[in-house]
């Protein structure tokens, strides 16, 4: 059986030295990194199953890791903090986090909640092993293009088929500027262009996925320009 692989992203060696004897001694393979730059580069070049994260590091701290991380990778983080305010940890959470747990802690406890978030895991992979080439994730909008389902923050939301094609487009291009004219021949396969029918359908999809549709989070317009699905 093939071991799971876990990346320990803490600046405090003593702190990633305790927790990597944990999980080596439970048969675990391990990979330490120091900060969020160094386990961004980890993460590319290694398959890893699950990272543990400290959210105060140098250089990178934890929540812009796991902000970048979402943009490309779905396997569970959990976070460590020595800060218990609640809404650390929900920022922590909202930013990609599967699981908080709060410094100083017990050892067999941040042990039991890796089993369980690798168990997690690995049963969601085992029911679509192809998950992760099907469902694009932006934050917390998910297109699945499979069963052609989009949720956004967990909520399934009913999408018309322009729409879905649309959000498809600028999903799998994020940070990409579209123009009207090429969203409009891209859907349509059209080349006499209809920009107001562009802007219907734009306004629509935000009042979807957007908490506040006239100070969209997702949803982007670049003036004279077209629009974008912005990373997150």
């Amino acid at each position: 059986m093939k071991k799971s692989h876990i990346l320990i992203v803490e600046d405090e060696q003593e702190i990633a030295v305790a927790i990597e004897a944990y999980l080596l001694n439970q048969g675990y393979l391990v990979t330490l990194a120091s900060n969020g730059i160094e386990a961004l580069e980890v993460v590319y070049s290694q398959s890893i199953d699950l990272a543990i994260v400290d959210v105060m590091m140098p250089k990178m701290d934890g929540i812009t890791f796991t902000m970048k991380l979402r943009e490309t990778h779905h396997f569970p983080v959990i976070m460590l903090s020595a800060k218990s305010e609640e809404v650390d940890q929900i920022m922590g959470l909202n930013m990609g986090a599967d699981d908080y747990v709060t410094k100083p802690f017990r050892p067999l406890e941040l042990l039991a909640r890796v089993n369980s978030q690798l168990r997690r895991y690995q049963r969601f992979s085992a029911i679509n092993p192809e998950n992760q080439q099907n469902i694009l994730t932006i934050g917390g909008l998910e297109l699945n293009m499979e069963t052609k389902e989009f949720t956004v923050d967990g909520s399934l939301v009913r999408l018309t088929p322009i729409e879905y094609k649309i959000l498809n487009l600028l999903m799998r291009h994020p940070g990409r500027v579209f123009p009207a004219e090429e969203i409009y021949e891209r859907i349509w396969n059209e080349t006499a262009v209809n920009t107001d029918t562009i802007m219907v359908h734009i306004r629509n999809i935000r009042e979807k996925i957007e908490i506040n549709p006239k100070k969209p989070k997702y949803l982007k317009v670049v003036w004279g320009v077209g629009y974008k699905i912005e990373k997150q």
